[in-house]
């Protein structure tokens, strides 16, 4: 599918939160059970040690053998809510929860995904729920506050942050926002206070030395402000916003050379962080050093909040309000001035000649002064224009950990399945094969050698074999020439990139026998790689085009024969995999494999619907499920992709989690 399908929207990540972890679950140790209680517990060790696929592959088998049981999905939920697939840990808790309705932990992390999806009210009644079971859990109440403050109920939230460390006088997180929660209401003093008290329960908490000294910034006492930044990067010397911030606060005590130092520090661990471009950009000009306009041009980029030309324009527009009321101002005082000259007698002429010069050097200091507080207010609100982002409160976590969903991995559609075979020894190969009944005559036919599998893997380290079974299928036919044997040498021929070879056995086959569904669903997948290989070779023509004259269509004209002619061998690719469908209508990938067509014709529609008939006809289908998901999400149906993307991790599709991540939450 073109690259430009994929051009989704992203969402902005909430706070990361903990997970409340509960790793002790036991089971009754009858000998019938011992083998799903070693599941269980391999799976919580995976959680433990951060392989979260790992352990949902645990828990899978579990639920498969015994779906009774609550535990294996709420741990599951907490594996994917690991992976940041909200979505379906949301779903994996309520079935937890369904099968035990007593269960303040599923209640607990569902709330945290609901808090993670921005629905606050769901995520309340799960808090709410919870305290009914475990009163006395100063997390929930903590996690309830963070909740009420996203809701902009500052007042509950902190009343839930003071029963969080009426329970426990020594849980950091709760005063640290409880902190925030006064921050937002507008007593620094009381937030700093908060502060200290965390900072005495741990003296090495870097973020806590950075919340500090953004409160102290706002109280305008930089001094202390610059200590607690230097503390922050004594203990976290790879916190960008210790630097970007501590920049700041230089940059207000006019050492613009110490802050543009700690500007480069900031870009050097994170090189993304618009502000620092954007107050380097600052200091720079005021220094009159080059790079300034390159800052500003990547501060817009990054953030369109700080183009700095709609904001110069914002700051001349005010100060031209300003100038104006001050000259209206200046007039009001001048007549005054004048009527009390003419109503003051025989000192008119030397007064009013005072008068008269005294306003000039009072509109000369007026418009001075002006210009001054136009600069002063520029370098000021320019400085401050700094989105000092608060961090995560969970000082463990990286931006990239390694986890599944941080790796860089290319969003495309999975491929089309195709027949193959592989030798006995490839059985260790993730997800590298499907076995379908629609085969099996085929395989018996033959013997089960080689044995036909159903696969959308790449097959090149294969291709010796694959010629040796061209070979074997050609002394077949020169004994039997019947559909089976084209059929099967077809296949090879194909796996070896032999597309007109394979064509013509597929025709063969076809011609033999017209019921032969295989036949058809194989010429159909040689088309579409056929197609493939034939778009992917760049067209230099272009480049040797001269146009003759402005109006000039050859390209036009050429450009629509191309989509004309592409859109003509599609047909004949649906054609063929059409006539499979009637011939069998229960074979899934048929109906995969047309669907990636429909996808490649732009109809998004029709992909789902057949996506939807794999899924149907084959539930364990990891493929369809991804491939619908992605389609949903460029149909804007993010809920349901999100959902259908699970379903793809569970099955063993890592990219899912990357697609999540950066396209639903």
């Amino acid at each position: 599918m073109a690259s430009s399908m994929w051009s989704l929207k992203t969402n902005n990540r909430h706070m990361k939160l903990r997970l409340f972890l509960v790793l002790l679950f036991t089971v009754s140790v009858a000998s019938a059970q011992l083998n799903i209680n070693n599941y269980i517990m391999v799976g919580q060790t995976r959680i433990q040690i951060g392989n979260y696929v790992g352990a949902i592959e645990n828990f899978n088998i579990v639920i498969k053998f015994r779906p009774q049981l609550p535990e294996p999905y709420f741990y599951r939920g907490l594996a994917k809510h690991q992976l940041e697939d909200f979505r379906g840990a949301i779903e994996d808790y309520n079935k937890a929860i369904e099968i035990k309705p007593y269960y303040p932990e599923a209640y607990t992390n569902r709330g945290l995904a609901y808090l993670e999806l921005h629905n606050y009210k769901a995520a309340i009644a799960d808090y709410d729920k919870a305290l009914e079971l475990s009163p006395r859990d100063a997390g929930i109440y903590n996690n309830r506050g963070i909740a009420k403050m996203s809701m902009k109920d500052i007042d509950g939230a902190i009343a839930d942050y003071n029963k969080a460390l009426e329970i426990n006088q020594n849980f950091v997180n709760a005063f640290i926002n409880r902190s925030n929660a006064n921050i937002v209401k507008g007593d620094i003093k009381e937030a700093i206070r908060d502060i200290n008290k965390a900072i005495i329960i741990r003296p090495h908490y870097a973020s806590a030395y950075l919340l500090r000294g953004l409160a102290r910034f706002q109280l305008k006492d930089y001094a202390a402000a610059l200590r607690d930044f230097d503390q922050t990067i004594r203990f976290d010397p790879q916190n960008a916003y210790a630097y970007n911030n501590r920049g700041i606060v230089k940059q207000e005590l006019e050492d613009y050379s110490g802050a543009i130092m700690d500007y480069d520090l900031a870009l050097q661990l994170d090189p993304t962080m618009p502000n620092a471009y954007f107050n380097r950009g600052i200091a720079r000009e005021i220094l009159k050093r080059p790079g300034y306009e390159e800052d500003y041009r990547i501060a817009a980029k990054l953030d369109p909040k700080l183009d700095i030309r709609k904001r110069r324009m914002e700051e001349d527009q005010q100060y031209a309000q300003q100038l104006q009321q001050n000259q209206q101002k200046n007039n009001q005082q001048q007549n005054q001035q004048q009527l009390l000259a003419a109503n003051t007698s025989g000192q008119q002429g030397q007064k009013g000649g005072q008068t008269q010069q005294q306003q000039q050097n009072q509109q000369q200091n007026t418009n001075q002064q002006t210009d001054k507080e136009k600069e002063e207010a520029r370098r000021f609100r320019l400085s401050l224009a700094d989105t000092r982002n608060l961090p995560n409160m969970d000082e463990e976590e990286e931006a990239d950990n390694g986890l599944v969903q941080n790796k860089n991995v290319i969003i495309e559609l999975q491929n089309i399945f195709l027949i193959s075979s592989f030798s006995e020894h490839t059985t260790d190969y993730e997800r590298l094969q499907y076995y379908n009944l629609s085969l099996e005559d085929l395989n018996r036919f033959n013997n089960y050698i080689p044995l036909m599998m159903m696969t959308n893997r790449n097959t090149d380290e294969f291709i010796d074999t694959f010629k040796s079974n061209i070979q074997y299928f050609s002394e077949k036919i020169k004994n039997n020439k019947i559909s089976q044997n084209y059929l099967s040498r077809g296949i090879f021929e194909f796996m070896t990139n032999d597309y007109n070879g394979a064509i013509n056995d597929f025709d063969q086959s076809i011609k033999l026998d017209q019921k032969d569904m295989l036949a058809y669903f194989c010429r159909a997948n040689c088309k579409t790689k056929m197609v493939e290989l034939v778009e992917s070779v760049p067209d230099y023509s272009e480049d040797l085009t001269i146009p003759i004259n402005d109006n000039d269509t050859t390209k036009d004209k050429q450009d629509e024969q191309n989509v004309k002619t592409k859109y003509t061998d599609y047909q004949k690719i649906l054609e063929d995999y059409q006539t499979s469908i009637y011939l069998n209508p229960k074979f899934p990938f048929a109906y995969y494999n047309r669907a990636y067509i429909f996808c490649k014709m732009h109809k998004y529609e029709e992909a789902i619907a057949d996506l939807s008939k794999a899924i149907e006809l084959q539930p364990d289908f990891a493929e369809a499920y991804y491939n619908r998901g992605l389609t949903r999400i460029y149909l804007d149906q993010v809920d349901e992709g999100a959902m259908d993307l699970s379903k793809a991790g569970e099955l063993g599709i890592q990219e899912a989690y990357n697609v999540i991540k950066r396209y639903c939450n």
